[in-house]
């Protein structure tokens, strides 16, 4: 079995263990393959040739290469894809003491997480810290990792809640999930202390950080798991598996005629309705911009537009071995088995009939496998970030994703040779 793309993906997750980490995590890759960074609040001088990317608040990322032919004629061709994933975020003035003893952080849960496949985990904390510039309105960003177990959030003893495996243990998330720091003493002082903490990993004073953005994550690595390791078993799988793939594909893809794109956006978990989210103009400015720098003008951005083709790439429902019913009697992905084309008729995809056709036919040119997912009648399905992304720019789009179990778990477990496949019908897609 293919295991080398899988594996991959496991350590590009262990080093993005947040939405800010897994663009830095992008940008290492992007620039040691000869990708030049471009700023939203400079002037751009986009060559063909050349491969470009620019940031929106650390946390989103669009990456391109300009194609050969008339941008007017040939479009785009865009991979969309996020960086966030369900967590927990840390409050300000987290510290909260128990009976003196115990030191535990105040959190606001981000998103929707399978709340209790928190407990009893090594957790530890990433994020960025914002300090003190002499420019009032642009404080300095720098980013902590932590890189070792600090945290747990223990689950209460059976002993205390007979009830917890028959009748389940309805959880409250300000009381219940709030992570364990530590123990301190009768010297212990409260006021600051997360950010003495922060400070001393990041070697600065106390004094120099203004702000912070930190979220708790699962320290465990991911693995390969299964009798023949079919199965990878990993947090952030949705949607870093998608980022992964949408990355390998750009940087192994050849010169075509169509400009391609990578989009990465933040926020998705939560609506993206940020300046950084799918439902902003963040990447239509982008795209004026490159139309603009090759000598193009409104008509030609509108023709472009019309016609270029976006796969909107997000996790999708695997058949679930102990729950069959709730899913589609016909339509039910199975693992290792393909890519999913994600198929609603109230359109909560942007999958139609034509869009289906091209990913089928991507699928066959790279020699894939492929499958379809439509929700079970009598249960409501989610959303991705291809609606709220084609209410910016009326083009063509699908829905896919690979298959998947335990979707928002702290750990989920994905296909080992979907994620080979994935990145073959991306390549692919750039290719043509």
């Amino acid at each position: 079995m293919e295991t080398q793309a899988a594996r991959e993906l496991i350590d590009f997750i262990n080093e993005s263990p947040t939405n800010f980490h897994a663009i830095l995590n992008l940008k290492k890759h992007l620039l040691e393959n000869g990708f030049k960074q471009l700023f939203s609040g400079e002037s751009w001088n986009i060559e063909r040739g050349e491969k470009y990317f620019v940031t929106k608040n650390h946390s989103s990322l669009f990456a391109f290469i300009p194609g050969s032919g008339d941008i007017a004629e040939n479009g785009f061709k865009f991979i969309c894809a996020h960086s966030d994933s369900p967590t927990f975020r840390i409050k300000p003035h987290a510290e909260m003491l128990v009976e003196g003893k115990y030191l535990k952080l105040n959190t606001e849960v981000y998103g929707g997480p399978i709340l209790y496949t928190w407990f009893d985990r090594p957790l530890s904390m990433a994020g960025r810290v914002m300090l003190k510039s002499e420019n009032p309105l642009k404080p300095i960003t720098q980013f902590v990792n932590f890189k070792r177990p600090l945290l747990t959030i223990p689950h209460l003893a059976i002993h205390f809640n007979r009830a917890v495996n028959d009748q389940g243990n309805p959880l409250s998330k300000q009381k219940d999930m709030l992570p364990v720091l530590g123990m301190v003493n009768e010297h212990f002082e409260k006021d600051n202390y997360l950010l003495k903490l922060i400070a001393a990993e990041m070697q600065i004073q106390p004094e120099e950080i203004l702000d912070f953005d930190l979220t708790l994550y699962n320290f465990e690595k991911g693995c390969l798991t299964g009798v023949n390791q079919e199965f990878i078993s990993c947090g952030k799988l949705d949607d870093l598996a998608m980022v992964h793939a949408g990355m390998k594909a750009l940087l192994d893809s050849k010169e075509c005629r169509k400009t391609k794109v990578l989009a990465i956006f933040d926020n998705e978990e939560v609506g993206s309705g940020t300046k950084q989210g799918a439902g902003s103009p963040v990447l239509r400015t982008i795209i004026e911009r490159i139309v603009f720098n090759l000598g193009g003008g409104p008509e030609d951005l509108y023709r472009a537009i019309h016609n270029s083709f976006m796969i909107s790439a997000d996790m999708a429902h695997a058949l679930h071995p102990n729950y069959a019913e709730k899913h589609d009697p016909t339509n039910h992905p199975l693992m290792n088995e393909g890519p999913v084309i994600k198929i609603n008729a109230n359109q909560k995809y942007v999958t139609d009939g034509d869009s289906a056709a091209v990913f089928q036919t991507i699928c066959r040119l790279a020699g894939v496998p492929y499958q379809t997912f439509v929700n079970q009648s009598d249960m409501a399905g989610g959303s991705t970030l291809g609606n709220i992304l084609l209410s910016q720019m009326e083009m063509r789009g699908v829905d896919i994703g690979n298959p998947m179990w335990a979707m928002h778990s702290v750990r989920e477990t994905g296909g080992t040779l979907d994620h080979h496949y994935i990145i073959q019908a991306f390549t692919t897609f750039y290719n043509i």
